[in-house]
């Protein structure tokens, strides 16, 4: 029988945080997590690092020490072990593309005519530039690519570079705005 999983929020650790001490919590209080088999196994303290991370990738080890309870030292031992075991795996800045001067992004479906060369289509987008990043999809189109250009007509460009560079049908859609 497995057991729901329960995580601790970032309010139940920063309300922990104001109680304990460097101690690691006893047998009874600790939260368990039911994950799928080859995962990492994380516990609410490596959970609420990760989520202070993920919201700002430069948040100091004396601001995960205080949201955590731990120690510096063991906040960053911790930190250096999520990357080691490849959970983090690397920090990078978030930009405003339009300040940058690209200010349209669109989603391009890409559908291969001839399956024969669909594993090749990835390696060859990955050197255009405009091509942010590609992800194989489930359905009729194999790969979605998120494309980024500095005007329409260079959207239409990256397009037209695309289809001489390989074999492909496409279908685009401009993104109006990013909520999160």
């Amino acid at each position: 029988m497995q057991v729901a999983a329960n995580r601790m929020t970032r309010e139940d650790v920063m309300a922990q945080a104001n109680t304990r001490n460097d101690e690691e919590p006893d047998a009874a209080s600790r939260k368990v997590e039911i994950r799928p088999e080859g995962s990492a196994m994380l516990d609410a303290t490596d959970e609420s690092i990760l989520d202070a991370l993920e919201e700002d990738g430069r948040a100091t080890l004396a601001q995960l020490s205080r949201l955590s309870g731990l120690s510096v030292s063991a906040v960053q031992s911790r930190v250096q072990k999520l990357e080691k075991r490849g959970v983090i795996k690397g920090y990078r800045a978030v930009l405003d593309y339009e300040l940058r001067g690209l200010p349209i992004s669109a989603f391009v479906s890409v559908t291969p005519l001839d399956y024969s060369q669909e594993a090749d289509i990835p390696g060859k987008l990955h050197e255009l530039e405009g091509v942010v990043s590609c992800y194989s999809i489930a359905g009729a189109p194999s790969f979605m690519l998120v494309v980024r250009v500095s005007s329409p007509s260079k959207l239409e460009e990256l397009l037209n570079r695309i289809h001489r560079t390989v074999p492909v049908s496409t279908e685009s859609t401009v993104i109006l705005q990013t909520y999160f």
